[in-house]
């Protein structure tokens, strides 16, 4: 049988004791950011994207669509998260084209962005599609919502709807989107430089702590 004494067992006890110490601040440290490793959590993308923010400011963009679950169930989530951000962070949501129903979504959100409704409509829009189940391939459906929500009668929805500026905007929605390599919404980017998605990231959640982790890094980047 082995026998230690007590200033063997109390330098043992010590011992654990800092190792577990050093064990909880590692792991603090991880939760407060060093965890998000390039090319894991999060990507850097090859060719970075221009954004419209100043220099002086971190842009954020959530690529996402009305038709997406994912994105409708993030919104609450990403809204807060909106919020609670200083005016360093300009964020800006940019509805994706995969396809041509998604693209008359991005239409609609143009059109409200158009008409100054944008706040006013987003959730409409989510709603119409994910608990009224409208279906918004219809224009009449679509000028209805905007009727009820937004006090826009037909005839200015409609115009605003098919204006050229408006289509434009959604082309250049879906170049960005390519530019930013997007294959699944919600994806977010931070400053042009980083892609960033629930499935990297490990959720939507852990998806916005790792743009803040982001957000963060190019913020120091800009002190320097």
């Amino acid at each position: 049988m082995i026998r230690f004494g007590i200033k063997t067992l109390l330098l043992i006890g010590s011992s654990i004791w800092a190792l577990a110490l050093h064990a909880e601040t590692y792991s603090q440290a991880e939760d407060a950011g060093e965890q998000f490793i390039a090319g894991q959590h999060y990507a850097v993308l090859e060719t970075p994207v221009a954004t419209a923010a100043p220099e002086s400011v971190v842009e954020v963009v959530e690529v996402f669509s009305y038709m997406c679950i994912h994105c409708y169930t993030f919104d609450p989530m990403l809204s807060n998260w909106h919020k609670a951000q200083s005016d360093t962070v300009d964020f800006v949501r940019l509805p994706a084209v995969f396809n041509p129903a998604w693209q008359l979504l991005a239409q609609a959100y143009y059109t409200a962005q158009s008409l100054g409704l944008e706040e006013e409509m987003h959730e409409p829009l989510f709603k119409a599609v994910h608990v009224e189940r409208v279906d918004l391939r219809d224009e009449d459906a679509m000028a209805q919502l905007f009727q009820r929500h937004g006090g826009v009668d037909a005839d200015t929805f409609d115009k605003v709807f098919q204006a050229f500026s408006v289509k434009s905007r959604v082309m250049q929605s879906r170049g960005k989107s390519r530019s930013y390599g997007i294959t699944g919404v919600p994806t977010m980017i931070v400053n042009g430089k980083y892609r960033v998605d629930g499935e990297s990231a490990g959720g939507n959640a852990a998806m916005l702590r790792v743009v803040d982790f982001l957000v963060a890094k190019e913020q120091a980047a800009i002190a320097d």
